[in-house]
């Protein structure tokens, strides 16, 4: 078989790029905790990092992509990457590994400033073998039953940020609400670094997104744009929605305004056409501004924001995408055909349906096994740290180092 060396380039690019968003995310979520706990909040992002490419490499990848011929999870064919030899192969296998490691790190800001990092060392292993692998194959699998309905999702808006989202929901409500809040807010104790991570997380989106097309062809080019534009629309419309209801723009409100922007794009990025990149971004932008707002009046202590961002962003993206999905946008090579059936204002009817069915079910789905495996761990080793540490900081208790010496 004929390798494609500039395919390949372009996927191993990509991969790095995906890695490169983990610290950039530790940076996003570290700026807006308390100080004594930054060290806390990086490590749980950089630990996804360490485990769950063991994981991958041991069971998950077998159970997220082997040709079992069922609906709903792989088999143990790829079991410590059996037969994976080619250079394409390996080369996707590491970019979906990066995908593997980034999505519970996004669950982690769900629970800052309160959780065990003992109790976070047990639940990424597991939760990405009972959620994760079962959820890609669904989306991505060719016996997958939503790749299967279908429903699409380009770059993981389903597979990724509405599954952590339904997860951080899961896990906030059984880890519990910081002590003395609402009334009592923590500050974001490092706001360049929010500016900074964020920053970090549009660069890697390049190639999460375009690096999703899995070749350097029409679609990733189509990808890459959606992507930019997108997130430029994310941080309008936020600063919009945040000027019409607080009378100022905030920096932590531009940041979080481009990161909605890419998980709403996420599911779309090659599926839609430059000038609909636009709707995405402007409606993640305000819908999960007001979505962040809605916290406060229903008592949802979701420290950094990763439902209103993750799970509303998600949502926001893949329900648009059963009304913007366009064949004849995205661009083909000769001889190349568009594998995606058109949404309703295109012609099409049944992807919107499809949609809303595929983010209903690995909703119930995460949010109900992560529930259940964050109660096992709270009831066994303990979920939450003490009321002392969690005065103190978990910087110190957990890690034995602070992250600045003042």
């Amino acid at each position: 078989m004929e390798v494609n060396e500039g395919n390949i380039a372009w996927i191993l690019t990509a991969a790095a790029l995906v890695l490169f968003m983990v610290p950039g995310l530790a940076l996003f979520y570290g700026g807006m905790v308390r100080a004594k706990n930054a060290l806390n909040m990086l490590n749980m992002n950089m630990w996804c990092l360490g485990i769950v490419p063991v994981i991958w490499v041991l069971v998950g990848y077998s159970l997220a992509a082997g040709e079992s011929g069922l609906p709903i999870i792989g088999d143990f064919s790829l079991v410590g990457m059996a037969g994976i030899h080619d250079a394409e192969g390996l080369a996707t296998f590491a970019f979906l590994m990066t995908f593997a490691a980034i999505t519970p790190a996004l669950i982690s800001g769900a629970v800052a400033d309160r959780m065990k990092f003992s109790a976070w060392m047990v639940f990424v292993p597991v939760w990405s073998l009972l959620v994760y692998a079962p959820v890609v194959y669904w989306v991505y699998g060719g016996d997958g039953w939503i790749f299967n309905l279908p429903a699409h999702d380009f770059a993981g808006g389903t597979a990724i940020h509405v599954n952590a989202g339904a997860a951080a929901m899961a896990l906030a409500l059984v880890v519990g609400k910081r002590s003395g809040w609402p009334d009592n807010r923590p500050v974001p104790h490092n706001v360049p670094f929010v500016m900074l991570g964020a920053g970090i997380l549009w660069f890697g989106w390049f190639g999460f997104n375009a690096g999703s097309a899995l070749a350097a062809n029409g679609a990733a080019a189509q990808a890459f744009v959606n992507t930019f534009i997108a997130a430029a629309a994310g941080m309008v419309g936020w600063a919009f929605a945040e000027y019409a209801r607080h009378q100022r723009v905030s920096t932590i409100g531009i940041a979080s305004g481009v990161v909605a922007a890419l998980v709403a794009i996420t599911p779309a990025a090659g599926f839609v056409g430059s000038m609909h990149s636009l709707a995405f971004g402007a409606a993640a932008g305000v819908v999960c501004f007001f979505a962040i707002e809605a916290k406060f009046r229903v008592g949802f202590d979701d420290s950094l924001d990763v439902v209103g961002i993750h799970w509303v962003g998600g949502v926001v993206g893949g329900i648009l995408l059963g009304f913007f999905a366009d064949s004849s946008a995205v661009p083909a090579s000769p001889g190349e055909t568009q594998d995606f059936i058109d949404g309703v204002f295109f012609g099409g009817g049944v992807l919107l349906w499809n949609q809303v069915l595929s983010i209903a079910v690995v909703t119930a789905y995460s949010f109900a096994v992560t529930w259940i495996i964050a109660t096992v761990i709270k009831s066994t080793m303990g979920i939450r740290v003490s009321a002392s540490v969690e005065m103190a900081g978990i910087d110190v208790s957990d890690h034995g180092e602070a992250a600045y010496q003042l």
